[in-house]
């Protein structure tokens, strides 16, 4: 027992423990002894090693000396702190001094303990230091980010960000990719969440026009326009208690940006064609694949806003830059998509599985559905094979886009076009697409087109 009446941590809970000391002798004795208490037992002789220990494969707890060439225990622990906060850090010391554990507990180190280490002080620390762990991300129940299949280090530290910043009801932004898991990242905040009981509403604020947004959003009273022959509650209410998410808020109008953001402010909403106001309570989550920076800076996109709703920000990497996750998604969705259609089918070829892991994936984990779906619909074996990969690879690539993507091939097409027209001079360009400079130069910036390049002798590469 340690000496608050806790049992000291064993193997059965086999916590992982990743040990830091620049003298070889003290590491290989101290792993010993953590070891013969049942820890799991990484080490690292140096800071720089234990950084890609880290990223390798991220440990319950870090103990580290203090004392170490380049980087030193307290360097060491704020590195860790900035890729994996909240992981519990333990400095050991020969040198222990008042003024280096003042500044140690300061900034957050859990334990500060002097050289040579009494065993029962050791053990008391690391076994508090992993009960508060456990007690503060839910005694280790990972029910709430179920939904997420990764063993990438960059998700992994997204992930540890999102459990800290569900407990508390802060707005926040996710950004990434299209079809990089916004909306299921959005999902595990909520039921990270003391909110989780409450229900969790989602909409694509790009995939509605202005007025049926504005009703949706924020509901309407009877007679409020054509076709309003009843009284509509709007999604702030649907989701009253629990979390709205907004997911493309970057293709929101402005007149409904100023009324969102009144609603954020006074936390109450007016329904359309109503005098009465309504008072919410809802936890925000907003997400969007644009570049609001640059929507600010053309206008499309109030700053006030942006500002109220990125409180926290989180950005999803593409699938393409966590790669060792795509053979552990593949197995996952095969085994759904088998269950729901083939039963027969276990799963991928392993040069299937390597030609998926060395896919690029412009649609991401979305596209990454897709293959998968089509390759068990297609199949007639147990084993998906290379061949049918490739194929359904191929088809995906040539598939009718969504209704947003579509537009924007459109736009930055026929602005091509325009711009060839008239060899770059905006003045006829803006004219032949019936726009002001203003809005066409907005326009250009969006799809990175720049009018010099298509002015006669310059040499450039767009597509008609």
């Amino acid at each position: 027992m340690t000496p608050t009446g806790r049992p000291y941590a064993t193997g059965d809970q086999g916590a992982h423990i990743l040990l830091v000391d620049d003298d070889p002798s003290l590491l290989k004795l101290l792993g010993m002894r953590l070891q013969s208490r049942g820890f799991r037992v990484t080490t690292a002789e140096s800071g720089r090693e234990a950084l890609k220990r880290l990223e390798a494969a991220r440990p319950d707890l870090v103990l580290s000396d203090m004392r170490m060439d380049e980087m030193d225990g307290l360097a060491l622990f704020q590195e860790i702190q900035r890729r994996s906060p909240g992981l519990p850090v333990i400095i050991l010391t020969a040198h222990g001094s008042i003024p280096d554990a003042v500044s140690a507990t300061r900034q957050g180190v859990f334990g500060f303990l002097t050289k040579p280490v009494d065993r029962d002080e050791l053990f008391a620390t690391i076994d508090e230091a992993l009960a508060q762990t456990t007690t503060a991300n839910g005694e280790g129940d990972d029910a709430w980010r179920s939904a997420i299949i990764t063993r990438s280090p960059e998700m992994e530290r997204i992930l540890e960000q999102a459990r800290m910043v569900a407990s508390s009801d802060v707005s926040v932004l996710v950004t990434g990719p299209s079809g990089s898991g916004k909306e299921l990242l959005a999902g595990a905040i909520h039921k990270a969440s003391s909110r989780a009981d409450k229900p969790f509403v989602a909409i694509n604020c790009g995939a509605l026009p202005e007025q049926l947004l504005e009703s949706e959003l924020f509901g309407h009273s009877r007679g409020a326009f054509t076709g309003a022959v009843s009284e509509h509650r709007g999604l702030f209410q649907a989701a009253d208690g629990g979390t709205l998410f907004l997911d493309e808020i970057g293709d929101m109008p402005l007149p409904l940006q100023v009324k969102l953001l009144r609603a954020l402010q006074e936390r109450q909403i007016r329904p359309l064609g109503s005098t009465a106001s309504v008072p919410i309570d809802v936890r925000l989550i907003s997400a969007t694949h644009r570049d609001l920076g640059q929507a600010m800076h053309d206008g499309e996109f109030r700053e006030d806003l942006f500002y109220r709703l990125n409180v926290v920000n989180l950005k999803l990497p593409p699938l393409k830059d966590r790669a060792e996750d795509v053979p552990l998604l593949a197995k996952y969705l095969v085994a759904q998509a088998a269950a729901r259609h083939k039963p027969f089918v276990k799963g991928f070829s392993r040069e299937a599985l390597n030609l998926l892991a060395s896919s690029a994936w412009p649609g991401n984990v979305r596209q990454l559905v897709n293959v998968v779906e089509q390759c068990v619909a297609l199949t007639s074996s147990a084993m998906i094979p290379e061949a049918l990969v490739a194929q359904a690879l191929v088809a995906e690539e040539n598939a009718l886009p969504t209704f947003n993507d579509a537009r924007a091939g459109f736009e930055r097409s026929y602005l091509v076009k325009v711009l060839k027209i008239t060899e770059g001079n905006v003045t006829q360009a803006a004219r032949i697409a019936g726009r002001n400079r203003t809005d066409f130069y907005k326009l250009l910036a969006r799809h990175e087109l720049e009018p010099s390049s298509f002015k006669p002798g310059s040499a450039h590469s767009e597509a008609s």
